[in-house]
């Protein structure tokens, strides 16, 4: 792995000492430079770039577990590896369900090998669906430009002076540029060294002066409208 963090499995206990049953994960790679054990919440929302809540809700789903010191919730490294594949499944837009029963499945893995080959066909099926998606997307297109065929001039330079009433900062284009790309918006708030929250922000304001509903219309309007390329 290029930051030469290894996934750690655990072997009847836990690190903290609770026992659990023998589990194997699919190689992912970690975070660098990981705290020490416990691992504050603080610090694993920092490890991620999520917000306190979104690691809450991971716990309600059942795919993290935190304990308690104090108030105060903690983590295990063994909790950073179930993230760190949480975090790679949200990239490539796996639903929450989906990644709950990928995490059932690999209960019944028996070694990384076995959790590889569980993890690659599920990133095979996730491939397939996109491959779906983006032909449905293609011929929404084509209909789209059977229907504006007959445009005149007119009406090319009435979508022209409409692009020009959307005052996009650099930044903000540089960002639907990427989220046209179909970058994840983890995988955006890297390309920009931007924090999730600020990416997060970035693209509501985005959405906001296209008077869109959501990022996937607000990137058909723009690609619509000339703003970015198809």
């Amino acid at each position: 792995m290029a930051d030469g963090s290894k996934i750690l499995q655990s072997e009847g206990k836990r690190s903290d000492g609770v026992a659990n049953d023998a589990e194997f994960l699919p190689d992912i790679p970690l975070p660098r430079d990981l705290p020490a054990e416990p691992v504050a919440i603080a610090d694993m929302a920092e490890l991620f770039g999520v917000t306190h809540r979104t690691l809450h809700f991971y716990e309600e789903k059942g795919l993290i577990k935190a304990r308690r010191i104090g108030l105060m919730r903690v983590y295990s490294r063994a909790d950073i590896a179930r993230m760190a594949l949480i975090t790679a499944c949200r990239e490539v837009g796996m639903p929450v369900a989906v990644i709950q029963d990928l995490m059932e499945t690999l209960k019944s893995a028996r070694s990384r090998e076995d959790a590889d080959g569980l993890f690659e066909e599920a990133l095979v099926a996730r491939k397939r669906e996109l491959t779906a998606g983006l032909s449905t997307i293609h011929r929404q297109l084509q209909q789209l430009s059977s229907l504006l065929s007959h445009d005149t001039m007119d009406g090319q330079s009435e979508r022209g002076a409409l692009r020009k009433t959307i005052p996009l900062t650099d930044l903000e284009r540089r960002c639907l540029e990427l989220m046209a790309e179909g970058y994840a918006p983890l995988r955006v708030a890297r390309a920009l060294s931007l924090t999730s929250s600020e990416i997060a922000a970035l693209e509501a304001t985005i959405i906001t002066k296209l008077e869109a509903h959501n990022r996937f219309q607000a990137v058909a309007k723009a690609v619509l409208l000339g703003i970015v390329a198809s």
